[in-house]
């Protein structure tokens, strides 16, 4: 039996709606624009990501038989009720931000433009790969920037939500600039450095934790890294020293510090390598890390070489979701709008042109770019086609780092950034007004027909002026 594609990855309403579409004979052109209305709490900005997973979507999308079965069977209704859905595919123009490019509040970082059942059905799926990968980059290039140029590691795979989440943590990390990952699939479909330790059930299978260094370290020639708070921290440090020390292990070789305060603890650890003639053994720090913990022990002086960073980058804890939206911005060549009270949406394809500073502006898309500045979105796909190639994840790190140059360091603060905030062009104010007073006159016509008496006379009927 032939298994659903990721065509059936939506919600139900999608499929409702895009059926009623097809039924009207609403195939026009239609663009909708992804965004985030507001920045979680404590960010100063978004790094865009996930674009290249959703095109891999886009690209792929078919609605087949299986597919049909699927929508029919959740909708209580006979296949041949979803035969109009059958042999869909995703023909149309995606204009996105690229990956690893720093992104604003309100600004798009994709537009979807295709035939309205198409371009509804996809929502689901595009939302979700931009909006939790956007999230997990923009965590995880927080904690590079607390670190201070101390390396970042990745250790999230275990507690991330599924293991599709942890192999996204590990690339995203390393494109905003981890200096690897515990992911030894991410690591080698990405080309990240794998890194990573032992666990405490190592030490405990032992006798003693020296037995446990001696066995692992004639295991693994080379530098090695010992955990060293299974029982007794300093004492643990003290075993690591004399294995290295006797091996002649200490260049490049480390001790983990998982639990305790880190802070205090690597102190000791400094003291107690640098005493026994270990000064090149490093340090590293684990255990419930994120931008806020590093940034406090980078502050304090404390003596960590690298920052290993888990379960609350993985999942983005403070901030574990956006407030992204997927709006009809455009249908058959009209502008439309959302007047929902605090959701409201401009109308119209947009452009967001940046200057320098990240002094960004939204614009209509077929608006000339100011000087000195650069348009954002670029078209990706045309004809449900990529336009080129993937990029690599060395060019995404390289757009990260340059824009994160222009950023002011106010937002780049770990605590109480200031977010730029990005203007609205004037002709797409003079729009955004223009269908405002559209719609508005169009709801106070409505609400001034006659209304249908309660009840009429037998044989009688009343007209309704258009």
């Amino acid at each position: 039996m032939t298994p659903m594609s990721d065509a059936t990855t939506t919600d139900l309403y999608e499929v409702t709606m895009a059926m009623s579409y097809l039924r009207e004979e609403m195939t026009g052109p239609a663009t909708f624009s992804l965004f985030v209305r507001n920045l979680p709490p404590e960010r100063g900005f978004l790094v865009a990501a996930g674009l290249e997973s959703a095109l891999d979507y886009l690209a792929g999308f078919h609605v087949g038989p299986e597919d049909v079965d699927a929508f029919a069977s959740a909708l209580h209704r006979p296949p041949g009720d979803l035969v109009p859905l059958l042999g869909l595919t995703f023909n149309g123009q995606v204009r996105a931000v690229p990956e690893g490019r720093i992104v604003l509040a309100g600004e798009p970082l994709l537009e979807v433009t295709a035939p309205l059942p198409q371009a509804q059905l996809v929502e689901t799926y595009v939302l979700n790969r931009l909006s939790h990968q956007t999230a997990i980059a923009s965590k995880a290039a927080r904690c590079v920037l607390a670190a201070a140029g101390h390396p970042v590691v990745d250790f999230s795979l275990r507690r991330t939500h599924g293991p599709q989440a942890g192999f996204q943590a590990a690339r995203l990390g390393a494109m905003v600039g981890f200096a690897g990952t515990s992911n030894v699939a991410a690591a080698t479909a990405e080309g990240i450095p794998a890194v990573g330790t032992m666990a405490h059930s190592f030490v405990e299978a032992f006798a003693s934790e020296e037995d446990a260094f001696r066995a692992f370290a004639r295991c693994h020639p080379g530098p090695v890294t010992l955990l060293v708070d299974t029982y007794d921290t300093e004492e643990g440090v003290r075993a690591a020293a004399r294995v290295l020390r006797d091996l002649d292990r200490g260049p490049g070789s480390a001790v983990r510090l998982d639990s305790g305060d880190l802070g205090d603890l690597a102190v000791l650890a400094r003291s107690v390598l640098d005493d026994v003639g270990l000064p090149d053994v490093r340090i590293i720090a684990s255990g419930g890390l994120d931008e806020y913990a590093v940034d406090e022990l980078v502050r304090s002086g404390a003596p960590i070489d690298t920052y290993a960073v888990g379960t609350r980058v993985g999942v983005s804890a403070d901030a574990p979701y956006l407030d992204s939206a997927y709006k009809l911005v455009e249908f058959d060549g009209h502008p439309v709008m959302k007047l929902s009270s605090a959701k409201v949406t401009a109308p119209g394809r947009k452009q967001v042109f940046r200057r320098p500073g990240c002094a960004d502006e939204i614009a209509l898309a077929d608006e000339q770019p100011p000087d000195d500045s650069v348009p954002l979105l670029e078209t990706v796909m045309r004809n449900g086609r990529r336009t080129g190639r993937r990029p690599t994840l060395d060019e995404c790190r390289e757009r990260y780092a340059t824009d994160l140059g222009q950023l002011p360091s106010a937002a780049r603060r770990i605590r109480a950034p200031v977010a730029p905030r990005a203007t609205t062009s004037e002709r797409l104010s003079v729009l955004t007004a223009r269908v405002r007073r559209r719609i508005e006159d169009q709801i106070t016509a409505a609400s001034a027909w006659p209304e249908a008496p309660e009840r009429a006379p037998s044989g009688s009927h009343r007209s309704v002026p258009r």
